[in-house]
């Protein structure tokens, strides 16, 4: 019998598939043709059944489904350590937003945006959830990388450099919606800031649109207590209650943050089926709280995992958050098997794509699904020796030995080189915005 012709076959010396849950296999092989995985089987057997365009020996390597950062604000990253260790408020009206100009200026958005995607490839991140005004400016940069992305249009009820109302903010958001179509590697989502700021009339409006034509709803909910009180005292409720009254808690609905969560909160995300997206870092950094993953996954709640933006995270490494989201959780819990290193991954694979409505393609290496995959390096210093490879992913310095990434079966980083973006370009735009920025 002739070997089935196919792009591309990688033999791994680890996998870890995601789904089924808990698994380390050893010894396999992933055949890869138009885009997606056709077949997983053990080395031995990979070349009788098939004859591959391109094959790469991965045999010092992990290798997993490609992370997917469910909250990201690229266009900023240019400002990251710009405005360290600073009180909330004041990082966000005196620092953040006082950068106005900047914020607004296209270059610097394409710049900044490239510049994080090429640092969240690198480090393993194969599909991310940008949130910013002018989404549609950074179209050309995520199809030019090759990443796989969800934007979201924000909505303001008010003037904004983008828009001078709330409904030119949603009818910008539509086109964009209308533009992307069918894209294989874009989703578009609708993203109300500041639920305290956004009026009943606009959130059942967008809960129309949203129940209409599918639409993922990416919102930055219970950050802080003070967002509580200021809904408790504006609105008489709390943000979540408000989001459910007015149609907005959706299945298709990703809350960012959620570090304060009461019984009733809780009860509602299990009503809704709504998702919640944890942030760590961001979160710790400026001492907002922390979200009890535990308790939701527990709950059957689905959490997916996100870095926020730069200027309130210094990094873009989702392994990073993964190792915070794990030892805080075991601390705060004060169970040591409170998110365990297979559970912690799961969050940053399978259910950040399923809160982004992408579980049926990404998130798993399973026979169907796009080939989102990357490799980690296992044979340095830093590796051994190994005696569980999910641990060590988890709680090791994974991001550093990420060497190759393929999204759709199309190689994005290849030997830790990036493969359709310039790093040495994007290292001189940095330092240039830097020298520009701290002028």
């Amino acid at each position: 019998m002739q070997p089935k012709k196919i792009d591309l076959l990688l033999h791994c010396r680890w996998l870890i598939p995601i789904i089924p849950e808990n698994q380390v296999m050893e010894d396999c092989s992933i055949a890869i043709n138009a885009g997606r995985i056709v077949d997983l089987l053990p080395k031995s057997q990979a070349r009788q059944q098939f004859s591959a365009t391109e094959e790469v020996v991965l045999d010092r390597h992990m290798v997993m489904p490609g992370l997917v950062n469910a909250h990201c604000h690229s266009a900023i990253r240019l400002l990251r350590g710009r405005s360290d260790d600073l009180p909330f408020q004041a990082w966000l009206e005196k620092h953040t937003c006082s950068t106005e100009s900047l914020l607004t200026d296209p270059d610097f958005i394409r710049d900044s945006s490239a510049l994080a995607i090429a640092e969240m490839i690198k480090t393993g991140t194969t599909c991310f959830a940008e949130m910013y005004c002018f989404s549609e400016l950074i179209v050309d940069v995520i199809r030019n990388a090759g990443i796989r992305s969800q934007l979201s249009f924000a909505v303001h009820d008010g003037p904004t450099p983008y828009a001078k109302d709330a409904s030119e903010h949603i009818h910008r958001g539509l086109t964009l919606y209308d533009n992307m179509g069918n894209h294989p590697l874009i989703k578009v989502a609708c993203a109300p800031q500041a639920p305290n700021n956004i009026s009943d009339t606009v959130m059942k409006q967008l809960a129309t649109f949203a129940n209409e034509l599918d639409l993922p709803v990416h919102i930055h909910c219970h950050e802080n207590a003070s967002e509580i009180a200021e809904s408790l005292t504006k609105w008489g409720c709390r943000p979540l209650q408000r989001l459910n009254d007015t149609g907005l808690l959706l299945p298709q609905t990703q809350l960012v943050h959620m570090t304060q969560i009461s019984p009733e909160d809780k009860a509602l995300l299990e009503q809704t089926n709504s998702s919640v997206i944890h942030c760590p870092e961001a979160n710790l950094k400026l001492a907002n709280g922390f979200c009890p993953v535990t308790q939701l996954t527990q709950a059957g709640i689905n959490v997916g995992l996100g870095t926020e933006g730069a200027a309130s995270n210094n990094d873009l490494d989702l392994f990073g958050e993964l190792k915070t989201a794990s030892l805080v959780a075991k601390a705060v819990g004060g169970d040591t098997q409170a998110l365990s290193a297979h559970s912690a991954l799961r969050l940053a694979t399978i259910n950040g794509a399923r809160a982004l409505g992408w579980d049926r393609e990404i998130g798993s290496l399973e026979v169907g699904k796009y080939a989102d995959i990357i490799a980690l390096e296992i044979d340095s210093i830093a590796q051994q020796p190994l005696y569980n490879p999910a641990s060590q992913l988890v709680y090791g310095q994974s991001g550093s030995q990420v060497t190759h990434s393929w999204v759709a079966g199309q190689s994005l980083l290849m030997d830790k080189k990036l493969l359709a973006l310039n790093e040495r370009n994007l290292i001189q735009s940095a330092k240039d915005w830097g020298s520009k920025i701290a002028g």
